[in-house]
Parts: structure tokens; sequence; C-alpha cells
């Protein structure tokens, strides 16, 4: 069965679009995009993202802002600079500003002033990593979000974040309901880690792929060139191993690659150490690629903390492993040069890669055109090659994972001949 999915809307659109003197093709509201999961069940029509003809805000009267939210990542800068440039130039907003610091710059107590977008402002930011307006973890209380909006006449808000600004975005969209407004609340998905649901590749991820891929190389030549050399490589990934199971593929390096997604056996004969031994026999040397969010299942906790965004904040496996391989090689009175690397935050940070660049372009513009349409309580999807309008409420209930039965994870057991530790169907 396919669930049909609109987008809300905040009213009729009264206002003739700007770009239609600029040659533009318009997408009609009935056009529409099918979702199917990998897993082959659940299926939904949602709305297909892109200018429409007529819109809700009028731009002569409109004010625009932005709020970059949780972890960096590449591209962000690129969002902004873009959905900056589509809403002054072609759609004649003038009136843009940019939130600092998270949703932390909506809150007039912590005395964060926004600041003014413009195109000589966000010129040259697509060169730079990171985002110019800073960025935070942690929600707001709704109720002072909207406060702000309503003194600042923020008629639209672009959150710019993963499943935990998309949750705030949401509550936010839930307040502005509540009182009659007519405010509109866009979602542009952000995670490296490529794990937001109706998303099949987010900004970022690409160019996290290709500068993991070259820490798995240099990882690699570090192992293969000392006696019994095993590298072992903590990648991002905290509930998804896309990251890991990317970077092994672009690397084609490494031997073992361990994601939250498969709960591997440590111990024993068919565990990990053993197979990790066996490989040193063979072949003298090994790279190991682990997620941050993998083998949690080996660590016994009391109580659950969590970060300032509601994530449990997870034990270290990599330096879990890192103990574990050389107290079993001990043991075992053999010999290793063993190399730790972290290269976490230095991925995540750096300009984005060509590829990301047009996706983060192509996703900026599709929530300027929602915002300018109407369009409110939505993210921006991407699925078929097409930018889709996801309902934030639909987003938020679900997960994505890394499918075990997907091309990606079959790669990875190619290339890597570890062992098969899915759990059995």
């Amino acid at each position: 069965m396919t669930t049909e999915l609109r987008a809300s809307s905040l009213g009729e659109p009264h206002f003739e679009s700007p770009l239609r003197v600029k040659g533009r093709t318009f997408i009609g509201d009935d056009a529409r995009i099918l979702f199917e999961d990998e897993a082959g069940g659940e299926s939904f029509r949602f709305e297909r993202a892109g200018p429409r003809e007529r819109i809700f805000f009028e731009p002569a009267e409109t004010t625009a802002a932005f709020v970059t939210c949780g972890g960096l990542s590449p591209g962000l800068n690129n969002v902004i600079r873009s959905a900056t440039l589509e809403l002054f130039h072609n759609y004649g907003v003038r009136s843009v500003l940019g939130i600092r610091n998270g949703y932390a710059g909506l809150s007039p107590a912590n005395g964060l002033e926004p600041v003014a977008l413009t195109p000589d402002y966000v010129h040259t930011i697509h060169q730079l990593g990171g985002t110019v307006l800073g960025s935070s973890r942690g929600p707001q209380e709704p109720a002072t979000v909207v406060n702000f909006l309503e003194a600042r006449g923020i008629d639209i808000l672009f959150c710019i974040g993963g499943d935990g600004t998309q949750r705030g975005a949401h509550a936010i969209q839930q307040e502005i309901e509540k009182r009659g407004l007519a405010k509109s609340v866009v979602g542009i998905p952000k995670t490296i880690d490529n794990d937001v649901p109706f998303v099949w590749l987010s900004f970022g991820h690409a160019t996290a792929l290709e500068v993991a891929g070259e820490v798995l190389r240099g990882a690699h030549v570090e192992a293969h060139g000392a006696p019994k050399g095993i590298s072992v490589v903590k990648l991002m990934g905290r509930d998804a191993g896309f990251i890991a199971a990317g970077a092994a593929v672009v690397s084609q390096d490494a031997n073992f690659v361990l994601v939250p997604e498969v709960p591997f056996p440590l111990e024993g004969e068919d565990g990990f150490l053993a197979a990790l031994e066996r490989r040193m026999h063979a072949r003298d040397h090994a790279l190991v690629v682990v997620a941050e969010g993998a083998g949690q299942h080996l660590f016994e906790r009391d109580d659950v903390e969590r970060d300032a965004s509601g994530n449990v904040r997870y034990d270290d496996i990599g330096l879990y492993l890192r103990d574990r391989i050389r107290s079993h090689f001990r043991e075992r009175d053999i010999a290793i040069n063993l190399k730790y690397i972290d290269p976490s935050y230095a991925i995540r940070s750096v300009p984005a890669c060509g590829w990301d660049r047009v996706l983060a372009d192509r996703m900026a513009r599709n929530a300027v055109h929602a915002g300018m349409a109407g369009r409110s309580d939505v993210m921006i999807g991407f699925w078929n090659h097409k930018m889709i309008h996801v309902p934030i409420s639909t987003a938020v209930e679900r997960t994505k994972r890394l499918s075990l039965s997907s091309d990606i994870w079959n790669a990875v057991l190619a290339t890597t001949g570890q062992p098969d530790w899915r759990p059995a169907a």
C-alpha cells in the first residue's frame, strides 16, 4: 500500500512568482515522486519540490532567516550562499538574516544578534569549511523561538541540520500553528552520516568519504610498513555505518569494517579478535575500520547519558578495540605494531567536494521555493535524483540505517574478505 503525503500549506498562494520572467520551468502541485524503501516495505508518494507558478509570500515584504545546528558538515556554507542568492536575486527578497550559533541564537537571553545575509556577505563563503553562522546543539523553548520570530518579523525560517534539528523545527512549527501565524518552517537535512530518512544522499557525505578514504590509504601504508602492523581507524557514524562502509569501498584497503548495524562477536573462534589474528598470520598486516557507534553491545551500562541534542553518549569503541587488540596479542606473545587514528572532526570540517556543492545548491534552492510557496513543516528530501517535500512529522518518526543486504555492504564484504557477522534472518 502506498501512502500519499502532502506538505502543509499556509494557504492560497496569491502572488505570481517573479521567476516567470526568468524562464524557469515550474513544478505543478500534483507532481509526485514514489519512494520505496530498500527492504521493499513502506512506500510513499511525495510532492515533488521545485518552483511554483504562484507563491504565498510577497517578496518585497518577506524576511527569511537561516539557522545551522548540530555538528559541522561540508557544504553548510554552500547551502547558506545558494539560498541567500536565490532569495535575493531571483525572488527579490531583500531581508535575509543569519541566526548565530544554532537554535541558541533564537533566544534573546543569549544575546546573539543575527547577521544580515547579503550577496556581498556570502560572496566567498562557499570556499570555506564549517558554517559562517556558527552552530550548537540543543533545543530552545518553542514559545521563546516564536516570540523571537514575531519580534524580528521573520516569515520563513530555514533550519539546516540533522534529525534533532528537524525535531526542533517541527516543535517550532507546532507553536506557530497554535498561535495561528502565517510563518513557514523549512528543514534542510544535514548529516555526513547520511542517516536522515527519505534522503538518498545528504550533502557532506561524499566529501566525508573522499577525505576518510585518504585517511584509510595512509593508515594502510602505516600498517603495511611495519612488522606485524595493525592500524585501527575510528570514523564517525553514531547509529549508521555509511561512512565506515563507504570509505572502505573508496579506499579498497580495509580488512575489517565494524558498523553499528552488525553486533559482531569479539571473543571466540568466530569472533573479531580471532579473525584478526588469522589475518596477521597470513598477511602480517591489517587495517581495521570502526564506526563510532559500533560495538556498543560490548559495554555494560548502569545508566544512559545524553548530550545536548538528546543523543545517547556512547562508550569509545575505538580506544576499547585498541586496548583489547593489544592485550589479545600480548597474551599470545605475538609482537605487533599498532597505530590508532581518529580523524573524525577533521573529516567533517573541510570544504565540500564538487558533488556535495551541487547537492547543497539544489537542496538550498528547492528549500527557498518551498518556503516562498507557503509550504511549512516540510523538509527537503532527495529520492530517485529528484527533490521532494517530506513532512517533518513523517521524517522524525523514522530512522535510516545501513541495509545489510545493500550493494554497499555486500561491497564491503567483497573487498575486505571479513567474516559475515550479519544477524541471522
